[in-house]
C-alpha cells in the first residue's frame, strides 16, 4: 500500500508530533508498505522512506506568517486565496499514486489555514486518495488559541467533520472534544495513543530485542529473571514450581533463564532434560523460557543486562552460592530481589530483600511474590504501559487495522 504522511515539519525538527510519525513511518515501512513525508521542513528518514518538500506547508514560511496575522484579525485576504491555490496544486502533484493520506494537526490546528483549506478543496473534489485526519492537538478547544479564531470560513473548517474522512484523536479527552466540537458520535472517531520505543528509551541491544520478539516477552506479567547457569546447584526446578504455582494469580507471570549449560559436568544435560520434562509437566513451554535453547553462543554482558531493565524482579533459588553477584545487578537495576535464605545471599542482602529456604513449598513462596506484586503502582504502570503503549503493541492492534479498511 502506498502511504504518504502530511505535516508541517518531520524529524530532525525537534516536536512531539514529528517524533510519532517518525515512529509511524517506520513501523509501516517495516509491514512493507511504500511510505512517504510530505512537509516544509525535515529531512528523509532513508532511501525508502523519502520526503517531498513543499515550502509553503510550513507554518513559519514569510508569506503564510503574514497571512496567518490578516487571519488572527479575522481578515480572509486575496493572498489567502493565492495561497490555497498553490498548495493545492502542489499536493495534488505531491500525493499523486498515493492510497492513503494520513494528515496530522493541519486539520484541526490554524497554524497555516491555507493549507487546510486547499487540503479540504481538494478532498470534496474527490481528488484525494483515503484521507485519514489524525488530531493532536485541537484549536477550538485550547484557551490560548481562542484570540486567532473567527465564526466561518476558514476558521469552521477545524471543527467540521469532513465527509469520508476516518477522524483519529491521540487520546479519550481528546475523542470526547472533537466530538463535541464536530456534533459525531463519539463512536466515529478513533482512539490511537501515542507510545514509548522499548528498544531506543531502554538502549536494548538488537540481541535483545530478537529475544524479546521471539519469546513475546512484553506479554509477561510478571517477568522473573533467573541470571544462571543450568546446574543442579541453582534449584531451577523449584524456580519452575514456584511459576507454576505463580500463574494461578498472576497467569502471565514468565521466567527467563539466561545462562547455559554448566560447562564442567556430564550431568548438566540429564539435569537440563529433567527441567524440560518438569516444564512439560507442569504446563510452562510458553512462560519459562532457557537461552540455551535458542543459542549456544555466549551471550554478552550487555544482553544479560538488557534482561534486568525488563524484569520485574530476580528469583534466585540456589542451594549453594559463593557470593551472589545477581542480588547486587538487581540493586543497580532496582528491581526486587526473592531468594534463598543461604548465608551469603543473607549476608549481602540483609533487610532489603526477600528470603525463602530453598526446601520451602512453592505455593509460600509464590504467595510472597504475589502479594508484592498485587499491591505494587510500580509494577502495575510498567505492566500496562508494555501491555498498551508500545509502538509494537499500537502498530499491530491499532494502525494496522486502521490501514486495512
Amino acid at each position: 500500500m502506498n502511504i504518504a504522511i502530511l505535516h508541517y515539519s518531520v524529524q530532525p525538527i525537534v516536536g512531539g508530533v514529528e517524533s510519532v510519525i517518525a515512529h509511524h513511518a517506520r513501523m509501516m515501512s517495516a509491514d512493507g508498505h511504500s511510505v512517504r513525508l510530505i512537509a516544509a521542513r525535515g529531512e528523509a528518514m532513508s532511501a525508502q522512506i523519502p520526503l517531498t518538500t513543499i515550502p509553503l506547508a510550513d507554518s513559519r514560511h514569510v508569506r503564510v506568517a503574514k497571512m496567518k496575522q490578516e487571519l488572527d484579525r479575522g481578515e480572509v485576504t486575496q493572498e489567502f486565496e493565492v495561497l490555497r491555490a498553490e498548495l493545492a496544486e502542489q499536493l495534488q502533484a505531491a500525493v499523486s499514486g498515493v492510497d492513503i493520506l494520513i494528515v496530522h494537526n493541519i486539520c484541526s490546528l490554524n497554524k497555516n489555514l491555507a493549507l487546510t483549506a486547499a487540503l479540504y478543496q481538494l478532498h470534496i473534489a474527490g481528488k484525494l486518495p483515503r484521507l485519514i485526519l489524525w488530531h493532536h492537538d485541537l484549536a477550538w478547544t485550547t484557551p490560548r488559541y481562542q484570540f486567532e479564531l473567527h465564526e466561518g470560513y476558514p476558521w469552521d473548517l477545524l471543527k467540521t467533520a469532513w465527509v469520508g474522512a476516518t477522524q483519529v484523536t491521540i487520546s479519550e479527552m481528546r475523542q470526547e472534544e472533537l466530538s463535541d466540537l464536530m456534533k459525531i458520535d463519539q463512536s466515529a472517531i478513533r482512539v490511537i495513543p501515542n507510545g514509548v520505543d522499548m528498544g531506543k528509551f531502554l538502549k536494548l541491544e538488537e540481541q535483545t530485542l530478537g529475544y524479546i520478539k521471539k519469546l513475546d516477552l512484553l506479554l509477561a506479567s510478571p517477568l522473573l529473571l533467573l541470571p544462571v547457569r543450568i546446574t543442579s546447584r541453582k534449584n531451577i526446578e523449584f524456580a519452575l514450581q514456584i511459576l507454576a504455582v505463580l500463574r494461578i494469580d498472576l497467569p502471565s507471570a514468565q521466567i527467563i533463564i539466561t545462562g547455559p549449560l554448566g560447562p564442567h559436568n556430564p550431568a548438566n544435560l540429564q539435569y537440563f532434560e529433567k527441567l524440560s520434562a518438569l516444564r512439560e509437566e507442569f504446563g510452562l513451554k510458553n512462560s519459562a523460557h532457557f537461552l540455551a535453547e535458542l543459542t549456544t553462543e555466549f551471550i554478552p554482558d550487555r544482553v544479560i543486562s538488557d534482561f534486568y531493565k525488563l524484569a520485574d524482579a530476580l528469583l534466585f533459588p540456589s542451594f549453594e552460592e559463593g557470593f551472589g553477584i545477581p542480588i547486587l545487578e538487581a540493586g543497580f537495576a532496582g528491581i526486587p530481589v526473592f531468594c534463598s535464605d543461604i548465608p551469603p545471599l543473607k549476608k549481602l542482602g540483609g533487610v532489603l530483600v526477600n528470603f525463602f529456604s530453598p526446601q520451602e513449598d512453592p505455593a509460600a513462596v509464590a504467595k510472597i511474590i504475589t502479594d508484592h506484586f498485587m499491591n505494587n503502582k510500580v509494577f502495575g504502570l510498567r505492566k500496562s504501559v508494555r501491555e498498551q503503549f508500545t509502538w509494537e503493541r499500537i502498530h499491530a492492534e491499532k494502525i494496522t487495522p486502521l490501514l486495512k479498511e
